[in-house]
């Protein structure tokens, strides 16, 4: 079974899928981790971050690893923590939007999908990487509890690399090609929710269509 979480930044979707991988004992894939991984790789390499065809050559020889336990891993190195730092905020947007990079990038995520139950997280789930997912979801929030909450996610970060990071309005226009939500998704708004709120409300679509 695969579980669709979708939405844009700050939406609350990275907590929630872990929560409700955790709770389901499936397996949680963040797929965003995985851009950040081939942005650290190309960064460490010293590669034009323009260079589509490079970056997706790059994909391509260097898989993202995700294991059970979160820990995030490419070309021999454990990033999990490396690749949540400002810089890597900054760039990866830049990376992500190359098309080569995103296609090599959502095989890889359906061939991880494919070994075990999975909660897969990001923009596009319900809609290009998994569109037959069995449950979808899309998260939406107020802009205004969506910057909170990545500010208390990174409280290392100062307000000059937040606000880089958090032009959400703009991030969003970015991202607006990745964050049309599929059809059959249920769209749940977090703005006034706590976590476990909208893990209960989850996990009840999952239980339905198990029980189905």
């Amino acid at each position: 079974m695969i579980v669709a979480i979708d939405g844009p930044a700050g939406a609350g979707k990275s907590t929630v899928a872990r929560m409700l991988a955790e709770r389901l004992g499936f397996r949680y894939l963040d797929t965003g981790a995985m851009y950040r991984a081939l942005t650290w790789l190309a960064m460490r390499e010293g590669l034009d971050l323009g260079d589509g065809h490079r970056l997706g050559v790059l994909a391509s020889e260097h898989p993202v690893e995700l294991d059970p336990s979160g820990r995030v891993s490419i070309a021999g190195a454990d990033v999990t923590t490396s690749i949540r730092t400002g810089r890597i905020d900054k760039m990866v947007p830049v990376v992500a939007r190359h098309p080569r990079v995103r296609e090599v990038m959502r095989e890889r995520q359906r061939r991880l999908a494919e070994r075990a139950d999975s909660v897969m997280e990001g923009r596009d789930i319900g809609t290009v990487v998994a569109p037959a997912a069995d449950v979808k979801v899309y998260l939406v929030a107020s802009a205004d509890v969506r910057a909170a909450r990545r500010r208390a996610e990174r409280p290392e970060v100062g307000d000059a690399a937040l606000e880089t990071d958090l032009r959400l309005h703009e991030r969003d226009r970015e991202d607006a090609d990745r964050m049309t939500p599929a059809g059959d998704a249920v769209e749940i708004d977090t703005t006034d929710l706590e976590v476990e709120d909208v893990v209960d409300r989850i996990e009840a679509l999952v239980r339905a269509r198990q029980a189905a």
